[in-house]
C-alpha cells in the first residue's frame, strides 16, 4: 500500500479527494491536513509515501510546506495542487522539491497515476498543463535531461506544433483534412515515439528540441 497524505484548507475538498482515494486499493490515506504547518506535524509522525497539498493554504502555504519536507525526509514525494492560473506557484513547488502537479479538476485516474509516479520516484506533469507552464517548465531544470532528438516527417511536425498550440483534435483533423480518429493515432504514436507519458510531455520535449518555438 502506498501511504498518502492530503493537505487543503477546504474541508469539501478533502472529503472529495478522500472518496476518490478510497476506490483504490493500493493507495491508503493516512491522514489530512488544513495547513502546512500541520501537515509537517502530521509528515512526522505518520511518515507518507506520497504527499498531496494545495500550493495556497493559510498559516502555511504548501511551497514552504514542500520546501521543509525535502530538507527532513527527502525520499517522501509531494505532489502540488493549483488552480489553472497559478504557473509561477507551480515552479516555485516544483523547486521547493515538488516532484509533479496536478490541476484540481482532475479526473481519478489522472490522480491515481501521478501517486504512482511520484512513488517510483518519477515526475508527473498534469495532462491539462497550459502552453505557458510547459514552456516554464521546458526552459528549466525540471524538464530532465534532454532526450535524443527523433527524425519526425512535416506532416508529423505539424502536428506537433497545432498540439503545442493547444488545438484539439477536430481542429487539427479540421486543419490537416484528416479524420479526428487519424489525428488521435498521430498524437499517440508521438507520445509513444517521444517516450513521454501525456501531452505536457509532448509541449516540453518539442519546445526542448526546438519542434516548436512558442511565441
Amino acid at each position: 500500500m502506498i501511504k498518502v497524505l492530503i493537505a487543503d484548507d477546504h474541508e469539501i475538498f478533502r472529503d472529495g479527494f478522500k472518496l476518490m482515494l478510497s476506490r483504490n486499493k493500493d493507495v491508503e490515506l493516512v491522514g489530512e491536513a488544513e495547513n502546512g504547518r500541520e501537515l509537517l506535524e502530521m509528515v512526522k509522525e505518520l511518515q507518507p509515501d506520497v504527499v498531496i497539498t494545495d500550493i495556497k493554504m493559510p498559516i502555511m502555504d504548501g511551497i514552504e510546506a514542500a520546501r521543509q519536507i525535502k530538507a527532513m525526509w527527502p525520499a517522501i514525494g509531494i505532489i502540488g495542487l493549483s488552480m489553472f492560473d497559478e504557473e509561477e506557484q507551480i515552479m516555485e513547488m516544483l523547486d521547493a522539491g515538488a516532484s509533479g502537479y496536478l490541476l484540481k479538476n482532475v479526473d481519478k485516474e489522472e490522480v491515481q497515476e501521478a501517486i504512482m509516479h511520484v512513488y517510483m520516484e518519477k515526475t508527473y506533469y498534469c495532462k491539462s498543463t497550459s502552453q505557458k507552464l510547459a514552456t516554464m517548465v521546458a526552459r528549466s531544470r525540471h524538464a530532465g535531461p534532454k532526450q535524443e532528438k527523433i527524425d519526425f516527417n512535416d506532416r508529423e511536425i505539424e502536428i506537433i506544433k497545432l498540439i503545442c498550440e493547444e488545438c484539439t483534435n477536430k481542429e487539427i483533423a479540421d486543419r490537416m483534412y484528416m479524420s479526428v480518429r487519424t489525428v488521435e493515432g498521430y498524437r499517440q504514436r508521438l507520445i509513444d515515439r517521444m517516450q513521454v507519458k501525456n501531452t505536457a510531455g509532448l509541449v516540453i520535449y518539442a519546445i526542448q528540441h526546438e519542434l516548436f518555438n512558442p511565441k
